[in-house]
């Protein structure tokens, strides 16, 4: 019974990474569109599949339907769960306790260090990376002995050019191409947080702002959303938002310091490193699990 339960599991999270691309145009056309309530028959037009299939794609790939979805990308659902998600962070950082954590929440430890600190220690280093398959697309994930220090979303056409680019930030380091254990690693990051409590270690460089608001980031809890200005209150920065924004930019370890988390505060999903629609469709993705898991 197990192993078949391993094999349906391993079967929907491959049927899965390879609905994303799919999944992207249909976002972007619901994005664009919904001001018009787009039926089920525009939507399939639009991306070349029956509606039945569509229907089938979306709930495979989310859960629940493309209507249903669109619904978590909302400016009003946006806001609704910034005051939430800003409430129950507010409680527990006054308590001294942990960001609230769900089913999906990932226990990860970050060590950071200064950027020069980082060159001296990253010096002579074996750094294992590769390119695998994650819900929202390829990804490129490169780890040390100390954790991993590097996560993008990227083209599986630009292979080549996404690895040169990550050779070059570490000139003094040895790098090893390493395809099954990046692609354990990712299918390690996109599993819900194990019973054992396993945590993920990252390792990092950044000013001493920058850090502070990639720990703030931590704490924001699975589909929790807020604000920068928000964000930059909840580390008694009340006016520092640009600042805030320009550190979450700075991240560097996509998804797993979760800057995809913040929006501005009209609760339009604005800019990401990655691409404005990739980010809509990981919010609008960990909504729909979130609501699966507290119903």
């Amino acid at each position: 019974m197990g192993s078949n339960n391993t094999a349906t599991a391993v079967s929907a999270k491959s049927a899965a990474e390879e609905d994303y691309s799919r999944i992207e145009r249909a976002i972007g056309f619901l994005r664009a569109n919904y001001g018009d309530q787009p039926e089920l028959g525009d939507l399939a037009a639009h991306i070349g599949l029956s509606e039945s299939y569509t229907q089938r794609l979306f709930s495979r790939w989310a859960g629940i339907s493309p209507k249903r979805f669109v619904q978590f990308l909302t400016v009003e659902h946006a806001k609704r769960q910034m005051a939430q998600t800003a409430d129950l962070l507010g409680l527990s950082l006054d308590a001294g306790l942990s960001g609230p954590g769900r089913l999906h929440d990932l226990f990860v430890n970050m060590e950071a260090m200064s950027p020069g600190e980082f060159r001296r220690a990253a010096a002579g280093m074996v750094i294992r990376y590769g390119i695998g398959k994650t819900p929202f697309g390829h990804a490129l994930i490169a780890s040390t002995a100390r954790g991993i220090c590097h996560m993008s979303f990227v083209d599986p056409q630009e292979k080549e050019v996404s690895a040169a680019a990550l050779r070059q930030s570490w000139p003094e380091a040895w790098l090893e191409e390493d395809a099954a254990g990046s692609a354990a690693l990712l299918t390690r990051v996109f599993t819900p947080q194990p019973e054992d409590g396993a945590r993920l270690s990252l390792w990092v460089s950044g000013t001493n702002f920058q850090i502070k608001v990639w720990r703030a980031l931590l704490q924001v809890p699975f589909a929790g959303l807020l604000s920068y200005g928000q964000l930059a209150g909840l580390l008694g920065r009340p006016g520092a938002a640009r600042a805030v924004g320009s550190a979450v930019a700075r991240n560097r370890v996509a998804y797993l310091i979760p800057c995809h988390r913040v929006l501005r505060s009209s609760g339009e999903f604005g800019v990401y490193h990655w691409g404005a629609i990739r980010k809509a469709a990981i919010c609008g993705w960990e909504a729909a699990n979130a609501h699966a898991d507290q119903t």
